[in-house]
């Protein structure tokens, strides 16, 4: 299917809504019935049409179709943010007892849940090194139901060998879930390569603009429809018109915005790797990355994410260089149009600051919508006052 008429006419039937260019916002909270078989018809399948809001909605339909073909996925739903797409993932396949294989150092709200929620349900977890596969077959038990992948992570992007992971998967009858969020289906298809669940936070690259948050999950119309009826509606964690129009918004200018990211993103990169207060950069598409070739047979592209390790002593010189920074903004997250970096070292108190570890010494950096220049001049003259 053409990018083209996913991000702009797919789902989007015009004639429904008196032609207008923008889908509207169906502002419901609930859809009327004129016989009461068609109402006993929606009760007992609620995601065969509209009854209530909590479920199915036209505004957020459209944008599932666009999201779904994106990802080459029969199927998609999308939730409020993405710590509650990834809870119900992960909630609808696992069992009391069940065992789960994660790759280390997983996003802080996904360890929260394997660390402190699911114990008190008997559901355990072995966290493993992802980039070597073979990792994920060893820690394999009888009980393992779910493999969790996370490929790059979004700190020291490290790669996991999906095709391989997902075959294996298979063949033991595991369920397989990745965060997707890094690269977007855009640059990366898990389904492609035999992902049970694909899931992005649509907060990132969909939106682009800070000013919602959203997470997908993409599989199977049996998957979906598992979390649906259950995790989905029981939790109420779907994502509401408003929202879903402001992503719809979004993803008209996507893949420009993304285009634009990754060629400033490689002349941002160039400058720090030869930056004499930089010690060294952490980039999938950099030759220099561990697993570049797997980043490259994996990946069309990369976004605007990386990480630079910055020579200093002490944690101070951080500080003060994060400090002097004049236009690039001291945040989380990442994928709108303004950009953004986060010291390691913010959650790191000044006694446990340790030079010799490289990761107390990173900082991540998003490249947004600003000229590569500009960027360059900000970094240059905050790296000279450390």
């Amino acid at each position: 299917m053409d990018l083209s008429f996913i991000l702009g006419e797919l789902g989007e039937e015009r004639e429904n809504y008196f032609n207008a260019v923008s889908p509207p916002i169906m502002q419901t909270s609930n859809f009327a019935f004129r016989k009461v078989d068609d109402l006993g018809k929606a009760f007992a399948d609620e995601m065969s049409t509209y009854l209530y809001s909590r479920g199915l909605n036209p505004t957020v339909d459209i944008l599932r179709k666009k999201l779904a073909a994106l990802d080459g996925a029969e199927d998609c739903l999308v939730f409020n943010n993405g710590a509650a797409a990834l809870f119900a993932a992960v909630l609808a396949n696992v069992k009391a007892g069940d065992h789960i294989v994660c790759v280390t150092k997983p996003y802080t709200w996904v360890q929260r849940m394997l660390d402190v929620i699911l114990p008190r349900f008997g559901v355990s977890t072995t966290y493993v090194d992802g980039t070597v596969a073979e990792n994920y077959f060893n820690a394999t038990k009888p009980d393992t139901a779910l493999y969790y992948l996370e490929s790059p992570n979004s700190w020291d992007f490290a790669l996991q060998d999906i095709s391989a992971i997902a075959a294996f998967a298979k063949s033991k009858n595991i369920t397989t879930l990745i965060d997707n969020s890094y690269c977007s289906p855009l640059y990366q298809q898990p389904v492609s390569m035999g992902i049970d669940i694909s899931m992005q936070t649509a907060t990132k690259y969909i939106g682009g603009h800070s000013d919602t948050l959203g997470g997908v999950l993409c599989g199977t119309k049996a998957m979906m429809k598992k979390i649906f009826d259950s995790e989905y509606n029981t939790i109420g964690s779907g994502i509401q018109p408003f929202n879903a129009w402001l992503l719809i918004r979004g993803l008209r200018t996507m893949r420009v915005r993304l285009e634009t990211i990754f060629r400033s993103t490689r002349e941002v990169v160039a400058f720090l790797k030869q930056h004499q207060k930089v010690e060294s950069i952490i980039f999938p598409f950099d030759k220099g990355f561990p697993q570049y070739e797997l980043a490259k047979k994996q990946m069309k592209d990369a976004g605007g994410l990386f990480t630079f390790i910055i020579k200093a002593t002490k944690r101070e010189e951080i500080v003060r260089f994060c400090e002097s920074l004049q236009h690039i903004l001291m945040a989380v997250s990442w994928g709108g149009h303004e950009s953004l970096i986060i010291p390691k070292c913010a959650g790191i108190s000044s006694g446990d600051f340790n030079p010799v570890d490289p990761m107390h010494r990173s900082v991540r950096m998003y490249v947004g919508l600003e000229e590569p220049a500009y960027l360059i001049a900000d970094l240059e003259q905050a790296l000279v006052k450390i």
